[in-house]
């Protein structure tokens, strides 16, 4: 049977990175926006649009060019889970742009953001793993980052409207990611801490993004909606508080781990890192509980990820001009 076709192969190899560039940048947004700096703010959502735009146009070039010859291929090993990694991660990219969207006042281009990613979102959330192995790479997480991607948009949504409904919906999103947040960690191959190439920061990356959707649920309630009685929001904050702690802790044990075992080689999936970086959740936190010092913390998380934002897209760019392809030199050691 001949190989995949190049259209294939560059999607399988480019397509979950790519859009973990535009979750990375969206995100970076939302964390600007919560500081203050409203002009680099929509400096970075127009360019996180900009690439959300061209790889959503690119790829379905790239569907109709391959046509029924995708059913085939999605049977070969790795296609159809670089696809669905793929798409999970770009519907927590809508989501993210949806909610910095939001933060800039459109409210309607917000909601059909929505509309687009919950459509998206169930198909490649129910699919199972290629291989069924039991110790997989930090992609892993990405049905736990779709679904809190769609409670933080949901939850911002709400509060701005303002819309019960939708703040129960984002409320139901924000447990479900949970539970999926935990089925993903006792099938994370651990060893990837210590061998991974920039993916398994999303094992603190869901983390934070969870944090995020609770500080935004937070900050959905008041007096007009009155989301959450007093059990509801202590248990609410509570949670909120833990997941952010939790985050900082994987945080700590990541870095760690990249100074012990150093991968200074280039890897798009580096990514991911940056996603992690960005301080949005500490930032969220400390405007839904009006804890002043974790703001002040949440901004140098925050310049941390602007700083590897720059790194990342340069190694980006670099690729792009030497023409080598991201990944392709480095393999992970994960059994998939």
């Amino acid at each position: 049977m001949p190989g995949p076709s190049p259209s294939v192969a560059w999607w399988a190899q480019r397509a979950p990175a790519a859009s973990a560039a535009v979750l990375a940048t969206g995100t970076l947004s939302v964390g600007l926006d919560l500081a203050g700096y409203e002009v680099l703010s929509r400096i970075t959502l127009g360019l996180a649009s900009a690439a959300w735009l061209v790889f959503a146009a690119d790829f379905t070039l790239r569907l109709l060019r391959a046509g029924t010859r995708w059913r085939a291929y999605a049977r070969r090993p790795g296609v159809l889970e670089s696809v669905t990694t793929a798409a999970l991660t770009t519907v927590a990219a809508t989501a993210v742009l949806g909610a910095a969207f939001s933060a800039a006042g459109a409210q309607a281009l917000a909601a059909t953001l929505l509309v687009l990613a919950v459509l998206l979102w169930p198909v490649p959330l129910v699919l199972v793993p290629q291989g069924g192995e039991r110790r997989r790479p930090g992609t892993v997480f990405a049905r736990c980052t779709a679904t809190q991607g769609l409670a933080v948009l949901g939850a911002t949504l709400a509060a701005a409207e303002p819309a019960a409904w939708l703040a129960h919906a984002a409320l139901v999103l924000f447990w479900l990611g949970l539970v999926l947040y935990v089925l993903a960690l006792v099938r994370f191959d651990v060893r990837q801490v210590a061998e991974g190439t920039g993916d398994h920061w999303l094992a603190g990356g869901a983390l934070a993004l969870s944090a995020l959707a609770g500080a935004r649920l937070l900050s959905a309630d008041s007096a007009r909606l009155y989301l959450w009685n007093v059990d509801d929001r202590d248990v609410l904050r509570t949670v909120t508080v833990v997941l952010l702690v939790l985050a900082l802790v994987c945080y700590a044990v990541l870095l760690a781990a990249e100074f012990v075992r150093p991968r200074p080689r280039r890897d798009v999936r580096r990514w991911a890192t940056v996603f992690t970086w960005a301080g949005t959740a500490a930032l969220a936190v400390a405007v839904a509980l009006d804890v002043s010092w974790l703001d002040g913390f949440g901004e140098a998380l925050l310049w941390i990820a602007v700083a590897a934002w720059l790194v990342a897209t340069a190694w980006t760019a670099a690729s792009a001009r030497s023409g080598v392809r991201p990944g392709r030199r480095v393999r992970s050691r994960a059994r998939r």
